[in-house]
C-alpha cells in the first residue's frame, strides 16, 4: 500500500508550480514626469531564472526593456528602466523613470524558461500616464494650535505654470507662489520645487480653518480637506479620576489603514498556508488509505490476522 504514499511525494514539488507563478498588480497610474516601481512576484521554483520586463501584450512580439542577465544593456531605455532581482524575497522590481504619455501600455513581468516547448511564465500590467495634478492625502485632520503639510503633485506640462492654493467659494483667498516659487505668511507656507512638487504647511491651525482647500497648478486642481479637532484639555480631577470606558474608546490611537502593499504580504501568507494545509491534507489521506488496506489483507487473509485470546 506505499503507491498511493509515493505518489502523493512525487506530486510535491510541482505544488508550488501550480500555486506560485509570476504575478503583479493588473493596471498603475502615474503622474507624466514621475517615476514608477513595479513588483513582479514568482515561485521559488524560479529563483534561479532570467527575469525580463518587455512591453507588449504577445509574448512573441514584445520589446525587452531590461533582463536581469544584462544589467547594464546598450538598450536606448537603459537610463529609464532598471531592473533588480532579491531571490530569497522572491521578487524582482522594475523601475521606469521620467514617464511621459507615449509610455502608456501593456508591459510584462516575464520568468525566462527557455527550451522549445516550454513557454515562458508571465504576468501582465497596463501602465496609464496621466496629465494633470494628484495629492497625496486629500483628507488631513490636524489638531488645533498645531501644523499641517499638504503635498500637491504635478505633471511636467504643469511646471512653468503659475501655482496657487485657494479655500473652496474664496477666490480673494487665494495665494499664489511668487517668482522663486514660494510664498509664506503667519498661517501658511508654499514652496514649489520646479520639478513636481507643491508642499503646502498650515501653521498654527485655528478651528475656523476647517473646510475644503484646492491646489492649482494652471488650470488643473485638486481638492483638499483640513479638519481642525480641539486641543484637548487637562485638569487635575481628569487626572486623577479613574477614566470610563467611553473616555479611554475615544483616546485609543486610530487604526492603520490598510496598504496595498500590507494587502499584498497578507495574500502571500494565505498562500503558504493554503500549499501546507493541501499537503498535510494529501499525506492525511495516504497514510488512511495504507491503514485501510492492512485492514482489508488481514480480513481476506487468515494467516494474517490476530490471534484471539481463548
Amino acid at each position: 500500500m506505499l503507491q498511493p504514499f509515493t505518489i502523493t511525494l512525487s506530486l510535491l514539488p510541482f505544488f508550488p508550480a501550480f500555486l506560485c507563478g509570476v504575478t503583479t498588480e493588473g493596471e498603475h497610474a502615474v503622474m507624466e514626469g514621475q517615476h514608477l516601481t513595479v513588483p513582479c512576484h514568482y515561485g521559488p521554483q524560479y529563483a534561479g531564472y532570467v527575469k525580463y520586463w518587455c512591453r507588449g501584450k504577445m509574448r512573441e512580439f514584445c520589446t525587452s526593456l531590461a533582463r536581469t542577465d544584462e544589467p547594464h544593456s546598450a538598450n536606448s531605455a537603459e537610463e529609464k528602466v532598471s531592473i533588480f532581482d532579491d531571490p530569497v524575497q522572491l521578487v524582482f522590481t522594475v523601475t521606469m523613470s521620467n514617464l511621459k504619455e507615449g509610455d502608456s501600455g501593456w508591459y510584462m513581468c516575464a520568468v525566462e524558461i527557455g527550451g522549445i516547448w516550454s513557454a515562458d511564465d508571465v504576468a501582465y500590467t497596463y501602465i496609464k500616464v496621466i496629465h494633470g495634478m494628484s495629492v497625496v492625502n486629500s483628507f488631513l485632520i490636524g489638531e488645533e494650535g498645531s501644523s499641517l503639510t499638504v503635498e500637491c503633485h504635478y505633471s511636467e506640462r504643469c511646471r512653468e505654470s503659475e501655482k496657487r492654493w485657494c479655500r473652496s467659494g474664496d477666490w480673494s483667498s487665494c495665494l499664489p507662489t511668487g517668482s522663486d516659487g514660494r510664498y509664506e505668511d503667519t498661517s501658511v507656507a508654499i514652496s514649489d520645487d520646479r520639478t513636481r512638487t507643491l508642499t503646502i504647511t498650515l501653521k498654527k491651525l485655528q478651528m475656523r480653518d476647517t473646510g475644503w482647500y484646492l491646489c492649482f497648478a494652471g488650470r488643473q486642481k485638486k481638492d483638499v480637506h483640513v479638519l481642525v479637532t480641539p486641543r484637548p484639555t487637562t485638569t487635575v480631577a481628569s487626572v486623577t479620576s479613574t477614566p470610563t470606558t467611553s473616555q479611554s474608546v475615544a483616546h485609543l490611537p486610530a487604526p492603520k489603514p490598510i496598504s496595498k502593499e500590507s494587502w499584498n504580504r497578507h495574500n502571500h501568507i494565505l498562500e503558504s498556508m493554503l500549499v501546507c494545509a493541501t499537503v498535510m491534507l494529501l499525506v492525511g489521506l495516504a497514510i488512511l488509505a495504507r491503514k485501510l488496506w492492512i485492514q482489508q489483507i488481514q480480513e481476506q487473509d487468515p494467516v494474517l490476522r490476530p490471534v484471539k485470546e481463548i
